[in-house]
C-alpha cells in the first residue's frame, strides 16, 4: 500500500475484552450486566416519517461545470447543518464491493480459534476486540470489530490476513482514499479554503479501518452497539455490508435513523475536519443500536492529515474577522490523546477548544 508501510504507528491500547459475536451464539435470555446501560435515550425515534432524510451528493454532478454551482452548495449545506450525507456516482467499482463485502462476511465466519491470533495485543488496539476500554469496570458495547491502520500499513497485523482479503483490502483502501481526497477538494472548494492547503494536509494522509460486527441481542433496548461518539479523523466513509439498520445520529436533539442507499457510501465529518474548517464544518455524534435477531456487518475507513503534520484551524480561513476557536496540536499527540479516552460525546474536541482569555494561540 503506497511508500507508507514502513513506517506503522501505534495510537494507543484497550482493555482486551471477550467476543461478543461468541456469547451471543450462546442461548441467553439475559445480557451480561457489562453491557446493560442504564438511562440511555430509547433506541427507536417516535414520529420517524417526520423526520428529515440524510442528505445525498451526486458526486458525478460535482465535477460537471453547469451544475457544479448548486451541488457544490448542496454539499456545503450538508457539512454545516448535517455533517452526515451520502455519497453515489462515488467511482468506486460495484464489484469491488461485493468482493469485499465477501470478504469481510467470511472474515467474521472464521473459527474463533483463528481468530483469537489475530486479536489485540495489551500494547496496541489494532486486530479483534474493543477500542476506548480504559478499566475493568466500564460499560462495553454489544459488537465486536477488526480494526487496523491501512496508511501507513500495519504490516505484521496485514500480513496474518487471509490472502483473498489481504488482496481485496489493499485495492479498496486505495480506492477509498482516492474518493476522501477528491470529497476533500470539493470542501476546499465550498469553504473557499486555499486547495494547496487542503492537498498539503491530507495528499498523504493517516488511514484506518474498523470493520464491525454487531450480533442479534436478546435484550437489544438494554445495551447499545456503539457509544454515542464524533469521529475523531477528518473524513469517514462506511460502508454497509447488509440490510440491516443501525447507524443513527443526533439531529436538532433526537436520533434520525439512517438508511443506506445500495452502493452508496454513508460520510460524516470528523473532529479533524470541524478544526480545520474553524467551526463551519461540524462533527456530528451518532451511535450504533442492535437488533434483537439480524446481524448487522459494517467497515468505516477513516482519514485524516498526514502523520507529521500538525492540526488546528486552516491558515486561509483565518482572519482579523474569524480568529481560530481551535487550538494547534500535533496530530500524532492528538490521536494518541484521544486514544486514551473513554468514549463520551463530543467531549475530545471540546478539549480542543480555545478558551476565553487562553489568547491567540494558533
Amino acid at each position: 500500500m503506497e511508500s507508507q508501510t514502513e513506517a506503522a504507528v501505534n495510537f494507543g491500547k484497550s482493555i482486551i475484552v471477550p467476543s461478543v459475536q461468541e456469547l451471543a451464539k450462546k442461548s441467553i435470555a439475559h445480557i451480561p450486566s457489562r453491557y446493560v446501560r442504564e438511562g440511555q435515550d430509547p433506541s427507536i425515534v417516535s414520529d420517524e416519517l417526520s423526520l428529515p432524510t440524510v442528505p445525498v451528493i451526486d458526486l458525478e454532478r460535482l465535477v460537471v461545470e453547469d451544475s457544479m454551482s448548486s451541488e457544490l452548495e448542496k454539499l456545503h449545506s450538508a457539512c454545516k447543518d448535517w455533517g452526515f450525507f451520502q455519497v453515489t456516482n462515488h467511482g468506486v467499482g460495484t464489484s469491488l464491493l461485493e468482493e469485499f463485502r465477501t470478504e469481510i462476511d467470511n472474515f467474521f465466519k472464521l473459527p474463533y480459534e483463528e481468530k483469537k491470533k489475530l486479536w489485540q495485543k495489551p500494547d496496541n488496539q489494532e486486530g479483534f476486540g474493543q477500542l476506548f476500554v480504559v478499566s475493568e469496570e466500564q460499560k462495553l458495547d454489544w459488537s465486536d470489530m477488526f480494526y487496523v491502520t491501512t496508511l501507513p500499513l500495519n504490516q505484521s497485523l496485514f500480513d496474518k490476513l487471509p490472502p483473498k482479503l489481504r488482496n481485496t483490502l489493499q485495492a479498496y483502501s486505495m480506492e477509498v482514499k482516492k474518493l476522501a481526497i477528491a470529497i476533500l477538494g470539493h470542501m476546499a472548494k465550498a469553504l473557499k479554503m486555499d486547495a494547496e492547503e487542503m492537498v498539503e494536509l491530507f495528499s498523504d494522509g493517516v488511514q484506518s479501518m474498523r470493520m464491525n460486527y454487531y450480533p442479534p441481542c436478546p435484550e437489544p433496548n438494554k445495551t447499545i452497539g456503539f457509544t454515542p461518539h464524533s469521529d475523531a479523523d477528518a473524513l469517514t466513509i462506511l460502508y454497509q455490508l447488509n440490510e440491516t439498520e443501525g447507524l443513527q445520529i443526533r439531529k436538532d436533539g433526537r436520533w434520525v435513523s439512517v438508511k443506506p442507499l445500495p452502493h452508496a457510501f454513508v460520510v460524516n465529518i470528523g473532529d479533524i475536519m470541524e478544526i480545520v474548517s474553524n467551526g463551519i464544518y461540524r462533527s456530528i455524534e451518532h451511535r450504533s443500536t442492535v437488533n434483537s435477531t439480524k446481524e448487522r456487518l459494517s467497515i468505516a475507513t477513516f482519514y485524516s492529515s498526514k502523520l507529521d503534520s500538525e492540526l488546528g484551524p486552516a491558515a486561509s480561513l483565518i482572519s482579523p474577522h474569524n480568529p481560530p476557536i481551535f487550538r494547534k496540536v500535533p496530530l500524532e499527540k492528538y490521536f494518541k490523546d484521544f486514544f486514551d479516552r473513554k468514549l463520551k460525546g463530543k467531549s475530545y474536541l471540546d478539549f480542543m477548544r480555545i478558551e476565553k482569555g487562553e489568547g491567540n494561540t494558533c
